[in-house]
């Protein structure tokens, strides 16, 4: 085994090891305990750290560095999840788009538009899937037609507009 200097850090995590995790062992990533927090949060994102410091066997602070961690690993969010149609935003559609070239590259692009708030890159029909939303129907076709046609590689887009969000849910648990 190899040895190796305790920082600040690791001083947070060898002081958890008395929640049943050694001082040698991985924290961060998806162990047990960190997908039980993250089932905890799926539940109710405002559910406070001594609540799911019992839930989990933890204390507050272990409960806090592991909810830290995951969120620099880019492992989860905790954000307010919002009805766009109620915030203001009238029309949100779902735009199926072909590429003829690099499709990184157009995803790329894309997810730099601050009106599109979802890309994929897909099998079949599409290449690539990206969500957009805009005040209404006019801000929607400059976003489509100004922004999002132009960028190379685009050879074909197909809009599918919301009329309602019928459902939206992030509670489906962790693997």
């Amino acid at each position: 085994m190899a040895t190796r200097k305790i920082g600040s850090k690791d001083k947070a995590s060898a002081a958890e090891g008395h929640a049943g995790v050694g001082a040698d062992d991985q924290i961060s990533g998806l162990d047990e305990t960190n997908k039980n927090i993250i089932a905890q949060l799926q539940e109710d994102g405002r559910r406070s750290y001594v609540s799911i410091g019992k839930a989990v066997g933890l204390s507050e602070a272990a409960v806090r560095l592991r909810v830290q961690r995951m969120i620099d690993e880019g492992i989860m969010q905790i954000v307010a999840v919002t009805n766009p149609m109620e915030m203001g935003f009238a029309r949100q559609a779902m735009i199926g788009i072909t590429v003829c070239g690099d499709i990184e590259y157009v995803a790329k692009a894309l997810a730099q538009i601050r009106q599109i708030d979802y890309v994929v890159i897909t099998t079949g029909r599409y290449d690539i899937l990206a969500e957009a939303f805009s005040a209404d129907d006019e801000a929607m076709l400059e976003l489509v037609n100004r922004r999002i046609r132009t960028i190379a590689g685009i050879d074909r887009t197909e809009l599918f507009s919301y009329l309602r969000l019928e459902s939206q849910r992030y509670d489906w648990g962790v693997r």
